[in-house]
């Protein structure tokens, strides 16, 4: 059991990790393009939260013996599928992913990947990984916690990331018709 959440857990650490090291790289590459950085002001807060975020799961699910939900078998494939979906969110903007909000002015807009259908896939991956990963080793009160955490920080960051994208580049336009977060069921969802 406690193989089990070192695993899972030690590997999202390290893909926090790489990620942060693959921001930085992106962020020298998008700066030397121009790049403007907005909401640098909260983007400390949302590292603190992050990281208290896995320290509090940490301790919880230890403080219960870091065993594993009976709910499993159908937790854990949903964070795969999730953990997938950042892959590809990040594979699809490509150099211009950040966990900083780093806008190239007059740039287009990525419309490829999950972006065909909706708008912030990175955060709907964020909204997902806070309250699955915790409630895979039955720490409940850490997916609450975090997920209202992380439900204020995202109010106040996609506010400001959507006024500077549409400030700097043609996000209204190539955005309008879709939905936020989750692809909108009357609509025909097709690869293509």
């Amino acid at each position: 059991m406690m193989m089990r959440f070192a695993f899972v857990f030690f590997t999202v650490v390290g893909m926090r990790l790489v990620e942060l090291w693959l921001a930085k790289r992106h962020e020298r590459y998008v700066k030397a393009l121009g790049a403007k950085e907005v909401g640098a002001r909260h983007y400390p807060w949302i590292v603190l939260m992050h990281v208290l975020f896995l320290l509090s799961l940490a301790v919880e699910a230890l403080r219960k013996g870091a065993r594993p939900s009976r709910r499993w078998p159908l937790l854990f494939p949903l964070f795969l599928a999730v953990e997938g979906l950042r892959v590809w969110t990040i594979l699809s903007l490509g150099r211009f992913w950040n966990t900083k909000i780093l806008i190239v002015p007059n740039r287009p807009v990525v419309k490829k990947g999950p972006y065909r259908w909706i708008r912030h896939p990175n955060y709907a991956v964020v909204v997902l990984e806070i309250a699955l990963l915790p409630l895979l080793f039955q720490a409940r009160l850490t997916a609450v916690v975090f997920s209202f955490l992380n439900a204020l920080l995202l109010f106040v960051r996609i506010k400001t990331e959507e006024r500077a994208l549409a400030a700097l580049t043609d996000y209204q336009e190539a955005f309008r018709a879709r939905p936020r977060f989750w692809p909108s069921i009357s609509r025909r969802l097709t690869p293509f």
